[in-house]
């Protein structure tokens, strides 16, 4: 391993190098079985000579720190001491621009285990084929495959590009070729590139209300101003939106977190909102891919005409946790300013994994993952959903939905019930689920809860729930 020794001057250089070595291994950076340069190879790159490096390698050695085996090395042989402090940046005393200045609203993406995890939007890790991924990703590692011309695209692997645009044109209608995707590490830059391209301080964002706490936050910090406008059984309220709106948020096929599908009648609304406003729609076509019943209705992309609609879709929830990659489709005339603001920021990407998830799909193996996937999903939101209506009625009424890995319900005796007190109950219990209130923003969220069912085993879902209904008992 290289270690970085500075020397000062020319006195006590063994000293110098003694000590320096002493703090890597105390602060950590030097870890037991770590391997030391040879005394001749860290001599010439200190320009001293060889006996100056041999004698403070023998102090180490002498002192436990290291140890050398004959024709193979010396090695550390101490742990970091426990009472040893890490090695912190400066404090510092510049402060960052007040939309980032505060971190309070940072989310956890690893929250503690529990038994009955009802998590919300995570996907169920047991069920991807893991082999058939890695055999994808080994075929990409080759050289030939590596090296191969061409590949280095800022809009990310030529024939990822082909396979997304094939992908989503047979499974959602989507209207695109290759050269209108532009590949991304999932939705969250794909959004945030919209926003480095679109936004202007001060621009008005509509978003829904109850919504996506992620994209609100990334918009406003870009610096937008951000209005949530209801949503209703039939999705965005297309009437409330704001006049001075230029870019236009929605979920249509699976809104998050209430579940509804925008109606067709809101779709065309929204379009022709659009189009006299001269306005942006991104549309996020979150938790497509997972439907049980009823027709999908076409996306609001495949059915715009004005060049009004920036499609965003993300693998994360189908393929994670192996892979994070998403992508956008985007206008013609946005098409430039986008690839630019990647190739900025991020370039192509990480090539081979994005061959090898070309690969995994060109070969049916999303498609044919996806639907063993809903089969299983499908299992847990009928069982869900069965059981709130049997066993919570008395306190909760289900938000009716037909895809995704969620379910949400409003509270029946909206004064009678704490939803508060009963989430941390359920914790307490060990399962988690979320209060619908968390997800509303700029009025009173409806009382109610959302119970995802990505992460949470079949077999574990009815104990969990027994577990949670014990909870509304406790606070009837």
């Amino acid at each position: 391993m290289d270690i970085h020794v500075s020397l000062k001057g020319r006195g006590d250089l063994s000293g110098q190098i003694y000590r320096q070595l002493v703090e890597a291994v105390v602060d950590g950076r030097l870890r037991r079985g770590d391997r030391v340069p040879p005394t001749r190879e860290l001599a010439k790159r200190l320009s001293v000579s060889r006996n100056t490096v041999g004698v403070a390698y023998e102090r180490l050695s002498a002192e436990g720190f290291l140890t050398s085996r004959v024709g193979d090395g010396t090695f550390v042989a101490a742990d970091r001491l426990g009472s040893a402090r890490d090695r912190h940046a400066p404090a510092g005393d510049v402060g960052a621009r007040e939309q980032w200045a505060s971190a309070g609203e940072a989310f956890s993406t690893t929250p503690p285990a529990v038994a009955y995890d009802f998590r919300v939007g995570a996907p169920d890790p047991r069920l991807f084929p893991l082999a058939a991924w890695r055999r994808c990703v080994a075929r990409e590692l080759r050289p030939a495959a590596v090296f191969a011309p061409g590949a280095d695209e800022a809009g990310g692997h030529a024939g990822l590009r082909r396979a997304i645009a094939r992908h989503i044109g047979v499974s959602r209608a989507v209207h695109a070729a290759a050269d209108d995707v532009l590949v991304t590490h999932g939705t969250q830059q794909a959004l945030d590139l919209i926003g480095r391209v679109l936004l202007e301080p001060g621009m008005c964002v509509a978003v829904e209300e109850p919504g996506y706490a992620r994209v609100r936050q990334l918009f406003t910090r870009l610096g937008a101003h951000v209005v949530g406008v209801p949503v209703d059984a039939e999705g965005m309220n297309v009437a409330a939106l704001p006049r001075a709106a230029r870019l236009v948020y929605v979920t249509p096929s699976h809104q998050f977190p209430l579940g509804v599908a925008m109606s067709l009648e809101r779709r065309i609304a929204l379009l022709a909102w659009a189009n006299s406003r001269r306005a942006i729609v991104v549309e996020d076509d979150y938790d497509s891919e997972f439907r049980f019943t009823g027709r999908p209705l076409d996306p609001l992309q495949s059915l715009d005409r004005d060049g009004r609609v920036i499609y965003v879709g993300s693998f994360s929830k189908v393929m994670r946790p192996v892979v994070r990659l998403g992508f956008l489709v985007a206008p013609a005339s946005l098409q430039p300013a986008l690839r630019l603001a990647k190739q900025l920021t991020d370039s192509s990407g990480v090539l081979p994994t994005q061959a090898a998830l070309a690969r995994f799909i060109d070969e049916g193996l999303l498609a044919k993952h996806i639907r063993k996937a809903a089969r299983e999903y499908a299992i847990r939101h009928e069982r869900i959903v069965a059981t709130l209506r049997r066993d919570f009625r008395l306190w909760l009424d289900v938000i009716p939905s037909s895809a995704g890995l969620h379910v949400a319900a409003r509270s029946v005796g909206r004064k009678s019930l704490d939803v508060d007190r009963v989430v941390a109950c359920a914790l307490d219990a060990g399962v988690r689920v979320y209060p619908l209130s968390r997800f509303s923003f700029e009025r009173p969220g409806s009382p109610g809860l959302v119970i995802g069912y990505g992460v949470v085993p079949t077999a574990r879902i009815d104990e969990g729930l027994r577990r949670l209904r014990a909870c509304f008992s406790a606070r009837r």
